[in-house]
């Protein structure tokens, strides 16, 4: 299982002085250095963590894999196709939220979805849709033109009784072989972190998972390699 990590709080932080540091760049290179397969910004529309020209230099200078998670606006869909980043992730956005909240409303916005994403990959730049572990969902998503889908886990994340966690799992399990019988790349993100992430190294079918609050938080005490190594070491013990 590879690991993606999301670096939008490295920039959260700098943005607290704006004073340049610390540099989300050089986070994402460091990150690729200690073992990160991909690294995840979210372009937010009222540019509150990653900026432009964060993401300008993100595509010049990462070595591994750009995920672009972006909300599905025409502005949005310009800058994808100047950037050219490997991967786009579509994703709810709302100004008010603190953070995204459940999966893509992929039923309500089906039609505007699929010709969002034709451009995209008539440019080779995968697309990933962020959505609730629903085969509802996964089936309209590759009818879309979708390559990849990303699980929301969030419900999973904030579950704490043993046997809900359990049923959650197997939900998110199935999800996953659905997904990948009909020739989907499978992703899982939000809310993971040392604490919960462990038994997901048994969902063969999830090659991936996106990571970024709680190993920036983590890096806070340990540092960041430390606490990216953490992580693959759980996901591939």
């Amino acid at each position: 299982m590879r690991l993606a990590v999301n670096i939008d709080h490295i920039a959260t932080l700098r943005n607290a002085r704006n004073e340049g540091h610390p540099d989300p760049v050089e986070a994402a290179l460091l990150s690729e250095r200690s073992g990160a397969a991909g690294i995840v910004c979210h372009l937010r529309e009222d540019r509150r963590h990653i900026k432009d020209d964060d993401l300008d230099r993100l595509r010049q200078e990462i070595t591994t894999k750009l995920d672009l998670e972006m909300a599905m606006t025409d502005e949005m869909q310009c800058i994808a196709l100047a950037i050219r980043p490997d991967l786009v992730t579509l994703v709810p956005e709302k100004r008010e939220e603190l953070t995204t909240e459940g999966g893509f409303a992929i039923q309500k916005h089906f039609t505007r979805l699929a010709e969002f994403v034709k451009p995209l990959r008539d440019k080779e730049i995968g697309v990933s849709i962020f959505i609730e572990p629903e085969a509802e969902a996964i089936e309209l998503a590759a009818k879309a033109g979708a390559n990849i889908v990303e699980f929301h886990t969030g419900t999973y994340s904030l579950l704490s009784g043993d046997e809900e966690r359990a049923e959650e799992l197997e939900r998110i399990r199935n999800s996953a072989r659905v997904a990948r019988e009909m020739g989907l790349t499978v992703v899982a993100g939000h809310g993971l972190s040392v604490l919960n992430i462990a038994p997901f190294r048994e969902l063969r079918d999830i090659e991936e998972v996106s990571i970024g609050h709680a190993i920036i938080s983590r890096a806070v005490f340990i540092g960041l390699p430390a606490a990216i190594k953490e992580i693959l070491d759980l996901i591939r013990r």
